[in-house]
């Protein structure tokens, strides 16, 4: 099983998992996930990813390796390591690479089925390149349809940029809710405008499943 997916709650403060949660609750949420994200190099370009298991599965986007079979994975510590793209699911855009020996903790997912509208979450990735960042905002809507997955994902308004893409999306009790993969635009701009999408996580992991067993 890729990942560590629970149900239920955590043992954080405040009120997890919900809009009535507290600053205090992004806090932690955003320590506890900032371990486990790493961002991804390319010959093409960098993106975001995130450890799944204690084996050194990163999941990440398909759009973000798309022509690459090795990349560079750069770890919360600043230390680099290579990384082997395991394969990759250009309808969903989620794809898996495995980097051996991997120390860096493995996140814990979350269940996108119990999203509600509203509820607080937060991105973390490296938008611009930038290690480590994190930005928070509400799940927007859901079932939402975009031109980059081919099933429907989660709209969020947590700033999302280039190279946030295979960041995972967080509710505020530390569990991966989603994905993100893209940003709409307007053809305006490349930036975040406050419209984001995110895979949902009970696709990303079940899709991440079938690409390590292969």
């Amino acid at each position: 099983m890729a990942g560590r997916q629970q149900s239920g709650t955590s043992g954080s403060s405040g009120t997890s998992g919900s809009s009535g949660g507290t600053a205090t609750d992004a806090e932690d949420a955003a320590q506890r996930m900032l371990q486990s994200v790493v961002q991804v190099r390319t010959t093409g370009g960098s993106g975001s990813g995130f450890v799944i298991d204690d084996a050194g599965h990163v999941m990440t986007n398909h759009h973000v390796v798309d022509g690459s079979s090795a990349v560079r994975l750069v770890l919360p510590d600043g230390t680099s390591t290579d990384g082997r793209v395991v394969g990759s699911d250009e309808d969903s855009d989620i794809a898996v690479i495995e980097a051996t020996g991997l120390t860096v903790p493995a996140a814990d997912l979350g269940r996108s089925a119990d999203l509600r509208i509203g509820e607080s979450v937060i991105a973390v990735g490296s938008p611009l390149g930038l290690n480590g960042t994190v930005t928070s905002g509400i799940i927007s809507a859901l079932e939402r349809t975009s031109q980059r997955s081919a099933q429907p994902l989660v709209q969020t308004d947590a700033s999302i940029n280039p190279g946030n893409s295979g960041g995972p999306l967080v509710g505020l009790d530390g569990r991966v809710v989603g994905v993100n993969t893209s940003i709409a635009t307007l053809g305006y701009s490349s930036g975040n405008i406050g419209i984001g999408f995110a895979v949902p996580i009970d696709d990303a992991a079940r899709i991440a499943d079938d690409i390590i067993r292969g």
